[in-house]
């Protein structure tokens, strides 16, 4: 993770201090555009009028000149993004060159989170999360970073956000920074550490939480750098209901620099408020998420946002909740473990679609509880033993995921899912293969039996099954009957006989 650390320094340690201030400036450009139909009322009015243009950014405090980036918003010239051309604007050049290497440092976030030497049994299963991931969430896929680990040092949102995509519940406290609750937190980071790596780096401490809820954040924040060497992202809806413990989390960041922070924008008014409470230069590590309803941005249709759009079109309404409505799946984007510091609780957890199954946008594997550091561990260890690695039980049902549509071909199968086509063609036995697991009644020892006795080799079709798993096209959904749940249940009924007989 230290390489990723450096390069995301390096994004603004190889840019001038005049290079800094222009981008500083031109993001704030970007954020009125995203957000504010208003701004993007003017800059059409004045589209071929150079003058106004340089006006408007004045009138919002932009030390930019738009006629030197006008492939980042004039209609004409967006085509010429991310081409040679570009460099006739050299304000837009200059973002694009900045936005690349944002989005390739986002990539590397990834895989940082990958723990094949630390844990590897872990690691099969997170790979085969993200597998599944690209092919089930559409859009929101590729956006996905698949962190490790997210901590909860409140319980409840004070926010009550009303598209809120987990459904955050009501605030019911935080977690306060005592010699007790830092000893705890700090073995937690450190049997993270332990089990993982340098993977751990990749948590966060937020989830159904809004971060500025914890007036000690910043102090649990600062011990998970001391432990893992890493400062995590911080995200809130609330930038400015404690200004002096915004300002601490942006310090840190400042500081460490680590990954960028972002700031949830709920309405014109709180942008406002923020732009004016902060410099473009301060904000250069924060991404503003614009949540407004006026915004060029989507919802994701899970949590409450799902709930709503349920509601209007059982009302004979459009479901339409915002400008744009395009396939976000999930806010979710932890393979890994839920961990809330205030109730005691760990959940392994993955992102899926928001739906019937699971409304939320993530799936829930199994949940414990824990009061010390070697509960948490056990807890930790036995859902990985019960869920990890790639080993498939002959006990275990097979079916493809229920969003994988299967059409049968005269020499193979595909599967064919929202965002794309699987094709298995071109050895002897796929499509046998392919018909027996669409049934969804066989277990892989019946699967297996069944090809080999009609002359297949058993080597081969083992491997086959067993990358049809890491490719994430089986229905590995234990709760509602998918993958493991045999095994699950046998453990559960282990340790209540042994409970009983002790």
């Amino acid at each position: 993770m230290s390489q990723t650390i450096d390069t995301y320094r390096s994004i603004f340690d190889s840019r001038s201090a005049e290079e800094l201030h222009q981008i500083a400036h031109i993001k704030r450009f970007m954020e009125r555009l995203v957000a504010d139909p208003q701004f993007r009322d003017k800059l059409r009015e004045n589209a071929e009028n150079m003058d106004g243009l340089k006006q408007i950014a004045e009138e919002y405090g932009l030390d930019v000149d738009p006629g030197a980036m006008l492939p980042l918003f004039h209609r004409q010239y967006l085509k010429y993004r991310y081409t040679d051309d570009e460099e006739k604007w050299p304000l837009s050049k200059l973002w694009s060159g900045y936005m690349k290497e944002m989005l390739a440092h986002r990539e590397d976030l990834r895989d940082a989170g990958d723990a094949t030497d630390a844990n590897p049994a872990f690691n099969i299963w997170r790979q085969r999360q993200i597998a599944r991931s690209m092919s089930e969430l559409g859009a929101s896929g590729p956006n996905i970073t698949h962190p490790l680990v997210a901590y909860e040092l409140s319980k409840g949102c004070s926010m009550g956000c009303w598209f809120c995509g987990i459904a955050a519940e009501k605030f019911e406290g935080h977690l306060p920074y005592t010699p007790e609750s830092a000893a705890l937190w700090r073995g937690v980071l450190e049997t993270m550490t332990e089990l993982f790596g340098a993977a751990a780096q990749t948590g966060f401490c937020y989830w159904a939480t809004d971060p500025m809820d914890n007036p000690d954040y910043d102090r649990f924040i600062e011990d998970h750098y001391r432990v893992t060497g890493f400062l995590p992202q911080t995200t809130t809806a609330a930038p400015l209901k404690n200004l002096e413990l915004t300002r601490r989390v942006l310090a840190l960041f400042g500081k460490y620099r680590c990954v960028t922070n972002r700031f949830s924008i709920l309405n014109l008014k709180i942008l406002d408020r923020v732009h004016a409470t902060f410099t473009p230069e301060e904000l250069s590590g924060v991404e503003l998420v614009m949540q407004n309803r006026e915004a060029l941005t989507s919802k994701a249709n899970a949590g409450r946002a799902r709930q709503r759009k349920q509601k209007l079109r059982e009302a004979g309404k459009s479901d339409r909740i915002a400008e744009r409505d395009d396939d976000h799946a999930t806010i979710a984007c932890v393979s890994g473990f839920l961990i809330n510091m205030l109730a005691q609780t760990v959940q392994m957890v993955s992102p899926t679609r928001g739906g019937e199954r699971w409304a939320l946008g993530y799936r829930i594997y199994e949940t414990a509880h824990f009061k010390t550091t070697a509960e948490f561990r056990a807890a930790i260890e036995g859902m990985i033993a019960r869920h990890g690695g790639e080993q498939l039980n002959g006990q275990d049902r097979i079916s493809f995921r229920p969003d994988l549509t299967y059409h049968p071909k005269s020499d193979g199968f595909e599967l064919e899912s929202s965002a794309v086509t699987h094709t298995f063609r071109g050895f002897s036995f796929a499509q046998q293969l392919g018909d027996l697991i669409a049934r969804g009644d066989r277990t892989a020892g019946d699967i297996h039996a069944t090809l080999v006795s009609d002359g297949v080799d058993v080597f081969l079709v083992a491997e086959t099954l067993r990358n049809l798993f890491a490719e994430g096209l089986f229905d590995d959904d234990p709760v509602h009957g998918g993958i493991g749940i045999e095994k699950k249940l046998a453990d559960t009924v282990s340790i209540k006989a042994q409970a009983v007989s002790s």
